[in-house]
Order: structure tokens, then sequence, then C-alpha cells
């Protein structure tokens, strides 16, 4: 879920009188502006004055609204930051009123260039029928600075607001500003280094929470890394108003009830017996396992009802889902917990957020870090996505585990029914249930030894599985033999290919048996004539592989979307007359060890038996969290993956 809110309007409208002026009416940027760019000479972009304020207000009125003013400055010292900036989209919308707006260029000599008002234009976007305004800066010159101002009188949202202070630039000037009606008191969190913020003690007439720093340093996005996870923000949430002691106003408590009363509100008895028949038409026995039962109401799900992007009424009503098969987000939710519960297969929702966007944390409640849902099911310890496609029962989107979430389970108590959610652990899929398995048979010509029949089998489960197996069935015959034929075409364009087919290719055995991928090519890619020698490229067989480098000091973690296994047989007939010269070549043997437990490892190694070379070559990656302190050890092993792949071995005559 998107958006979680809270209704706490009539907690705030016992306020008796309104402020006499927002701050936005006595604030504006400086007539002649300050800004030295001889600070920024080797910068391409810098943030000159990074300035946030928001003001939570009643206006003479009565109405609770909320001022939002961005006050920015850039200087742009690159054809590449001008053409990044010379548009500036505004947090405008059809509920939102623009107070404020103005805009203007610094040019290197000095020269102000202020934007009129057919400068800041309107468009609508043609699929979302969005309105946007934007301002358009023209006569901007490599070394100017742009400067803008704009003030938005919106719907208030404070149950959990984040505001993010570091970029790939430098940020100078950096302001934040939180003003409230003084019976209402904000919680507020600082994150990745930041300093907290600091609460105003003079102001009397309405509470101040500020934060001002006069550089935040650039944090470069490096390999791996989840960027905006690791950015220096706070989040800010309303906690309490003391004008009524209510206190933990953005409570997990509430939202755990309210979600639960919606989404197990008692149905009528039309809707059951629409949930019946649509039971009897999926042919889901009484007797079915638990899996097969989860699994066929997913697939149907996932398969039938068009997931709109829009929400209405119309498109929550079961009965109307059922019947036009078109659902918004809350109605997919509500017709997966409707038949689970008809079924009496017992589940938990669980809320979280991507750890690409932020690490949920269990100690600080804000509505921000509840944005995305998953069923859980406590008999089976498994998890289903109800709103992405992409994903199925047993592996729920990677980056939405190995983090926290708001369990939301059912608590009965005699006749009274009741939730109660709870911050718990969503723990990632092990990873020896995502493998990529590779089983390689080698064969030299008889009568040319350059000359190579290579068959590769390609067994994907779980993770790597799920890009295609559910959907397996619905790619024409003539895209599966493209598909088939590309795992040998991506070792070298120019293999022939003698024979292709996929087993295992029923989208039902996704998460009960791989799907496999069978090739048999001929390809004389791999070996190369060198005098009486043969040089046989053995590691390019297992496809090009990452490779990680680091000239300077590693800053952030490695985040891994999800823990995974590779697992490589390669079966050599060493051509009569021949041996190997080098097979030492082929050990590596590279791992980290936590605790008594290897957690990271790429092994490889031989086994030879008369002709027959085996060659095994197993990786895994049994943690998706590489802290800095243990960097240098992954990118050992996953080195050692790379150096595997160039690989020669020497065929010599005996």
């Amino acid at each position: 879920m998107k958006s979680i809110k809270l209704s706490l309007l009539a907690y705030f409208l016992i306020i008796t009188t309104a402020y006499s002026q927002a701050f936005y009416e006595s604030y504006d940027w400086d007539k002649t502006p300050q800004y030295n760019s001889n600070n920024y000479a080797n910068e391409n972009l810098v943030a000159a004055k990074d300035k946030i304020t928001t003001e939570f207000y009643f206006t003479t009125d009565q109405q609770f609204v909320e001022f939002y003013l961005e006050h920015k400055a850039y200087y742009l010292n690159s054809e590449e930051a001008i053409e990044d900036y010379n548009k500036i989209y505004l947090p405008y919308d059809s509920d939102s009123e623009l107070m404020v707006n103005k805009a203007r260029v610094i040019t290197p000599s000095g020269k102000i260039i202020d934007l009129d008002d057919s400068k800041i234009l309107t468009a609508t976007d043609d699929e979302t029928e969005r309105t946007y305004k934007y301002f358009a800066f023209e006569g901007i010159e490599k070394g100017s600075f742009i400067e803008y101002m704009y003030v938005v009188k919106r719907s208030p949202s404070y149950s959990g607001k984040r505001v993010s202070f570091q970029n790939e630039y430098i940020n100078k000037n950096v302001e934040f500003d939180l003003y409230a009606p003084s019976n209402l008191i904000f919680k507020f969190k600082s994150y990745n280094g930041l300093k907290d913020i600091e609460t105003d003690t003079i102001i009397e007439t309405k509470n101040h929470w500020s934060l001002k720093l006069s550089e935040v340093k650039k944090l470069d996005n490096e390999t791996q890394a989840l960027y905006s996870a690791n950015r220096q923000f706070i989040i800010y949430a309303l906690d309490s108003n003391t004008a009524n002691n209510t206190k933990d106003i953005t409570s997990y408590s509430s939202v755990a009830q309210n979600l639960y009363d919606f989404y197990h509100a008692e149905l009528s008895k039309k809707t059951k017996k629409a949930l019946i028949n649509l039971i009897k038409d999926l042919k889901i026995k009484d007797d079915a396992d638990f899996d097969t039962k989860i699994k066929t109401i997913e697939n149907y799900i996932k398969t039938t009802i068009y997931a709109a992007e829009y929400s209405s009424a119309k498109l929550s009503d079961l009965e109307t889902i059922i019947k036009d098969k078109v659902a918004s987000d809350k109605g997919l939710l509500k017709l997966y917990i409707a038949l689970f519960n008809e079924l009496n297969i017992k589940q938990d929702m669980v809320i979280t957020c991507s750890r690409e966007f932020m690490r949920f944390d269990k100690d600080f409640e804000a509505n921000i870090y509840l944005q995305d849902i998953l069923i859980y099911f406590p008999k089976t310890k498994k998890y289903l996505a109800p709103n992405e496609n992409d994903s199925r029962y047993g592996f729920p989107p990677g980056y939405l585990t190995d983090t926290y979430g708001l369990f939301i389970k059912q608590v009965k108590v005699g006749d009274f029914v009741s939730a109660v959610g709870k911050i718990k652990t969503i723990k990632p899929v092990d990873a020896s249930l995502s493998k990529d398995n590779m089983v390689i048979g080698v064969n030299f010509d008889t009568e040319d030894i350059s000359t190579t029949n290579i068959t590769l089998s390609r067994a994907m489960s779980g993770y790597y599985g799920m890009f295609i197996h559910p959907f397996i069935n619905l790619v024409k015959p003539e895209l599966k033999k493209e598909l088939v034929e590309g795992f040998a075409k991506n070792l070298n364009e120019s293999v022939t290919i003698n024979d292709s087919k996929i087993d295992n290719d029923n989208p039902d055995l996704f998460g009960i048996k791989p799907i496999i991928f069978n090739v048999d090519f001929t390809s004389d890619a791999f070996v190369e004539k060198a005098g009486n020698k043969y040089l046989f490229n053995v590691g390019a067989l297992i496809g090009s592989q990452m490779e990680l480098y680091q000239e300077s000091e590693r800053v952030l973690p490695l985040e891994n979307e999800f823990k995974r296994t590779y697992e490589r047989t390669i079966n050599i007939k060493i051509p009569k007359g021949y041996t190997i010269a080098n097979l030492e070549d082929i050990n590596f043997d590279n791992e980290y060890i936590e605790k008594g437990k290897t957690i990271l490892s790429f092994k490889s190694f031989y086994e030879l038996n008369d002709n027959v070379l085996k060659i095994t070559a197993d990786e895994y990656y049994k943690t998706n969290h590489i802290p800095v302190a243990i960097y240098e050890d992954y990118r050992r092993v996953i080195n050692s993956a790379a150096d595997f792949n160039k690989v020669t071995l020497v065929l010599v005559k005996e």
C-alpha cells in the first residue's frame, strides 16, 4: 500500500485560534544573490542552496493544511548538468494550490535573468492525464547558477514522510524546518550518520524543529549498493496532541486494526455465493494439498484478473471483480483474502517496504515504511506477493525479504475478533532454493580437435526460474526455440545448433521442479591450435561472469536481491593420444566463513578417470547483506568465477 493515512482532523479542530501569518508569507530569496562559483570550480554540479520547509497550519476558517516550500540553487558547470536541470518539475496536482513560484538564472558574469510567467509551464501526461507544472530555464551558460523557489498549499501529510539531504553532488547551505501548531508534537529520526533534528525552545506561538548544515558531502553510487537506502535522510511523523492528551498517533496498532477491518469485513450472502462458485470453477478440491490451493488461486488471479492502475469503489467490490475480471490493488488483495478465508487457509497480512528504498526500522513507527503488501502463511512459512505479477508463491520480490515488516494477525477472544500488529523479520528464501545448474558435456571432433560438440543442460529454479517458468505456456513455439538456443549463442554467436528442447515446461511445476533448457551445438570457437598443442577455453563454457573492481576504498555496503546458488559440472572426453598439461589451473578455493559457517563460496576442482575429465565449479551466496568490513572477501569470491571463466586448458600429445 503506497500511502496509508490516519484521519486525525478531529483531534486538531479543537484549536480555536489560527496563526496570523504562515512562515512563507515573510520568506523570500536575496534580491542580490551571493553565490560564489570559485568554491566549486572543479565540480560539474553543486547544490549551492538546499532549503525545505513545511508547516502544518490552521487557516482563519479552521482548515487544516500544509504549506511546503522548496528553495534551491544549483551551480551547473557542464553541458550534462545543464541538460539535466534546464527543467524543474513542481509537486503540483489538482488537490494542491501553487502559492509562490519564481525562478532565475545567474550567469557567470553576474547577470540575473528572471523567469516570467511564460516560462512556468503546465503540461498534461497523455497516459495518466495528470497535470504538472515546471520551470523552463533559458539563457543558461556553463558556470551559471539556477535558482528557484515555490510554495505549495496541499492536504497535510503527517503520518510518515522522508526528506533526503544527500546526493551524488555536494549539497551546500542545507536547511530543513518543520512548523506545527503548539499542540502537535512531531517525532523525528536521522539516518546514515545525519545529525539529529533540533527543537526550537524560543518560539512560543508554534512548534518548530530544524536542521542546518553548511555542507552535506556527496555520496557516490557504488556497484551493488542500495543508493536510496544509504543516503542521509530524516523521517518525521506526528506523534501526539497535547490539547487532548492523545499519544502515539502514528501507531501501527491503529493501522493493523483498520486494515484488518477493511480486508476481513463480513461478506454478504451474495458475495459468498460468488466466491463458492469461483472455487468450483477453479476445480479446487477439498482434499487438495495446502500449496496446490494457494497456487491455483494465485495463478488464476495473476493470469485472469486485470490489475488496474487506479482505484475506485467498483474495483474493490468482490462481486464486480469476479464478474468483470478487473480490480485495483485493494480489490486484488480483498479477493485473495476472501478466497483463502473461504477455504480456511490461515494467513497474515504483512506490510513492509523495499530494501532498495530504505531499510524498515523496527524501532520507529511511521507509515512511510508501510508501502508493499505480502501475504504470509504460517503453516508453510512462505509468502505471496498479491500485487506483483512477476512473483509467485514462495518467492516474493527479493528486496521485500531479509528485512522487517508489520505482521497483522487475527486474534479471537470468545466471539470477539480483532487484529494485532507485530514487527517481525521477513526471512529470505534459502540459497539452495534459487539455483542455476549447468551440466555440460564436451566431445572433440575426431577429425579436427579444434571443433567441439557440446551438450548444455541448464536447470533453473526459484528466483532464476521465476522469470520464465510461470509464463512458459504463453510463449510461442518459435520464441521458445529462440529462447533455448540463446543459452548456447550467449556463449558464442557462431555456434551451430543441432537440437534443443525444454523439460518441465509446465507452469504448475514452478517451485516443484526446475525448468530445464537443453541444447546440443557444435562450435570451433572454444579451441585454438598452437603449434602441436590445442588451447581449450573451458572457462568460457560457463558464460561471462561479473567482475568487481574497486579503485578507491569501498564506502557503501552491498545488498543482493536474493540468496543464490550456482552449480556447474563439465564432463570432457579427452581426445585419444592427448593429455592436459595444466590441470591445476582448474582449482579455485575461495570462501568467507562467519561464526563457523561458510556463507560465501566459489570452489572448482576436477576428477580424472581414464580419458574423462570432470570439472565441478560451485558457487553460492548465503547472505544478502555484505558490510564494508567483508567487501574484499566478497570481491574475492565474485572474482573467482570471473577468473575461472578465463581458464584455458592446454592439450598436448602424450
